[in-house]
């Protein structure tokens, strides 16, 4: 009995990073609410989606979200050239059915453990989840709480996030003045982690 094929619908947006394109699926690639970002070809042993998706050349970064694969390319080829290619490759790679990240990938994420959160680390979280998080998902990025300190709080933007020239504009002008705003006796400064 033949297995019917996997109906794969793949999209593109645009995003605020010239660099880095959004590439859309009709259906879940990841858990709900976890992201994976590989930076380079070596990271992306966690996925052989992403290693695919490497393997096609003029490619510096790949993330994972939701029902995405943001793709940032090098600054030597234009999106005309390449889109089509990832594109395809991608739905090919998804009709297949095969996995998007490695069994131990699933499992390392799944048995990572947390240190209860404070109550204002909980109120930033929420915040950052409710107002930002998104308008950063719709741009093909994501962001993540950090750390706190002193009235300093830390996120983690990835994805087309990584390296835009707005993330800064973001960071600052949107995600600080809001928790500023919102938590004004606590936070003093918003910092990105690794950017």
């Amino acid at each position: 009995m033949l297995r019917a094929q996997k109906y794969v619908n793949i999209y593109t947006e645009a995003n605020p990073n010239p660099n880095s394109l959004k590439f859309a699926a009709n259906f879940m690639l990841v858990p709900d609410g976890t992201d994976f970002d590989f930076a380079n070809v070596e990271a992306a042993a966690a996925s052989p989606l992403a290693q695919a998706i490497f393997e096609l050349g003029n490619i510096e970064r790949v993330f994972l979200m939701s029902n995405f694969v943001t793709v940032t390319k090098t600054a030597d080829v234009e999106w005309v050239e390449i889109t089509p290619i990832i594109k395809k490759t991608v739905k090919e790679y998804l009709e297949s059915d095969r996995p998007v990240l490695t069994q131990k990938t699933m499992d390392d994420y799944e048995s990572a453990t947390q240190q209860p959160d404070t109550e204002l680390v909980k109120k930033i979280k929420g915040l950052l989840d409710e107002y930002v998080r998104p308008a950063v998902e719709s741009d093909g990025g994501a962001i993540s709480f950090h750390s706190y300190n002193e009235g300093v709080v830390k996120v983690q933007l990835r994805g087309s996030c990584s390296g835009c020239p707005s993330s800064t504009l973001t960071l600052k002008a949107g995600i600080e003045n809001l928790l500023k705003r919102m938590l004004p006796n606590d936070i003093t400064e918003v910092v990105a982690e690794g950017v």
